[in-house]
């Protein structure tokens, strides 16, 4: 699967994303002076608030694309000083025992192993650390899934998708529980939320499920005729729908500490 992405277009479309991260971050509660690690911090968008909630603080966002690191150094080029930016893998941190918190929105899903990403996430904390965290969990793009896996195994796209894996893992509440119960995590809360979302026309549905969800499906087909010819399909779908260009998102929440 490739590491890139795309950074501009997710910058640009990722307003779903960001609004639900800004929820996680209103949760937090902060006296302004942590060491927080952001996991996947994308183009820094919602590091550009924690670094707002932490005046005293200071800020490093890990992500493992390059192009998204990038554009997250142009938008957070006015509060350098208080961030740094990491090229790593979730399950590779270089990190051990050193930060207050760890924030993610958006990130974990990716990440196929989350017993390797929490012992990691586990190791970066110092002891009364806590992790607050929100991705695609439960029943996440279910109906979007199933016409994926349709698509797959049509005549048109059986060449090259066939056995494609889905790039995410969505758990539900009671194993991410006992994911992060393993690792070694305490005072564990977990929660599936439905997110459900719509998009405003064909085009945007196009943009954004091209961008931020299906991107390595299409890197998978050969030509941009045969790229162009899936979203197509995939709209013609969603437009049928109620609402039309609608997502069936569902977010898992999460949150635990390490132990005194």
């Amino acid at each position: 699967m490739s590491r890139e992405w795309n950074s501009s277009e997710y910058h640009r479309l990722s307003q779903p994303q960001v609004s639900w991260g800004k929820k996680v971050l209103a949760r937090l509660q902060l006296c302004g002076d942590e060491v927080v690690l952001d996991a996947g911090c994308g183009s820094g968008r919602l590091t550009a608030d924690l670094l707002e909630a932490l005046p005293r603080g200071r800020v490093v966002g890990v992500d493992i694309s390059q192009n998204m690191l990038q554009a997250a150094r142009e938008h957070l080029k006015d509060c350098s000083a208080r961030v740094s930016l990491v090229a790593a893998d979730l399950t590779g941190l270089p990190f051990f025992h050193i930060f207050d918190g760890i924030v993610s929105t958006a990130a974990f899903h990716w990440v196929l192993d989350h017993d390797s990403l929490s012992a990691n996430l586990y190791r970066a904390l110092r002891a009364g650390g806590w992790l607050h965290a929100q991705c695609g969990g439960g029943p996440n793009l279910a109906r979007l899934r199933e016409r994926l896996s349709e698509l797959a195994h049509s005549a048109e796209f059986a060449p090259y998708l066939a056995n494609f894996a889905e790039p995410w893992l969505f758990q539900n509440d009671e194993g991410m529980e006992c994911t992060l119960r393993r690792a070694g995590f305490a005072e564990i809360e977990t929660c599936i939320e439905a997110a459900p979302t719509v998009l405003d026309g064909r085009k945007q549905y196009i943009d954004f499920v091209r961008s931020v969800i299906v991107r390595t499906h299409i890197e998978h087909l050969p030509n941009e005729h045969l790229r162009t010819q899936y979203m197509q399909v995939l709209a013609d779908r969603a437009a049928k729908d109620t609402p039309p260009f609608s997502l069936d998102y569902w977010r898992l929440n999460l949150s635990a500490r390490v132990p005194d």
